[in-house]
């Protein structure tokens, strides 16, 4: 697994007040085709964050479910890639918050569906949709949208820095 540390602020892991895991993943398609989701103009994978006593898989399934309908009950798996961030005085003075984010790549013919979804109000806010991006137009897309739309979150840069590494790492 290729890891990824952010940790501009040079935290050490006592300095650490809270940390939160969440998983995202790259479903594809026999089409080589990546399935993304799309709120607020923003791109992103389907995934989440890991809730109390839940463990990366069970959250997999859940926010595969929740974001795309898909049922897939996937036992075991490893991910591919992991970014870990140390972010100083966020989400406010004096928390400091460590962010782990594990990538995991899933080939499925199973199709979404939106009716079988479980969307925050925010996401039905901000007019989610899910759609299917050619693996070789992943960047020019998630780049354009970015300079029509911002990357205020920074989703983006993430996005496309994952996205260079599951390009070396697993498309064959």
């Amino acid at each position: 697994m290729k890891k990824v540390i952010t940790n501009d602020n040079n935290l050490k892991e006592n300095d650490i007040t809270e940390i939160v895991k969440r998983v995202k993943v790259f479903l594809i398609n026999h089409n080589n085709e990546l399935l993304v989701c799309n709120s607020n103009n923003e791109y992103h994978l389907p995934g989440g964050h890991v809730e109390q006593n839940e463990s990366l898989i069970d959250t997999l399934n859940r926010e595969i479910e929740e974001e795309t309908g898909i049922v897939l009950n996937i036992n075991n798996i490893k991910p591919f890639a992991c970014t870990i961030g140390y972010y100083k005085d966020w989400p406010e003075k004096n928390k400091n918050r460590k962010i782990e984010i594990y990538y995991y790549e899933i080939k499925t013919e199973l199709k979404p569906n939106i009716y079988n979804t479980n969307l925050t109000l925010g996401e039905k806010e901000g007019n989610f949709n899910i759609k299917y991006i050619p693996l070789e137009k992943v960047e020019e897309v998630f780049i354009n949208n970015a300079n029509k739309y911002g990357d205020k979150h920074g989703i983006t840069k993430e996005m496309l820095k994952i996205f260079r590494i599951y390009k070396k790492y697993k498309i064959k």
